[in-house]
């Protein structure tokens, strides 16, 4: 997934803020260590994961990821959390 692709997935959790907390933690979960050290040199998940939740999701791995569904995968992890 390109950094690009990311904007509008960021813009729609912004939008959110009762979210920010969960993205934050499901961000710092999937990222992997050292992510520094490697292009796009941002945090985000390792390209073998965003590859195979795309194509587990939506068939394939180019298709792209909807804002809607990572807001709805973030409502799930949210509500996870708060039942333990």
């Amino acid at each position: 997934m390109s950094p690009g692709a990311l904007r509008p997935i960021v813009a729609a959790v912004l939008r959110h803020p009762r979210l920010w907390g969960t993205a934050l933690h499901q961000a710092r979960v999937l990222t992997p260590r050292g992510w520094w050290r490697r292009a796009p040199f941002l945090p985000v998940p390792a390209a073998d994961y965003v590859r195979f939740r795309l194509v587990t999701q939506y068939g394939s791995a180019d298709a792209p990821a909807s804002a809607t569904d990572v807001l709805n995968y973030l409502a799930w992890c949210h509500a996870q959390r708060a039942a333990r």
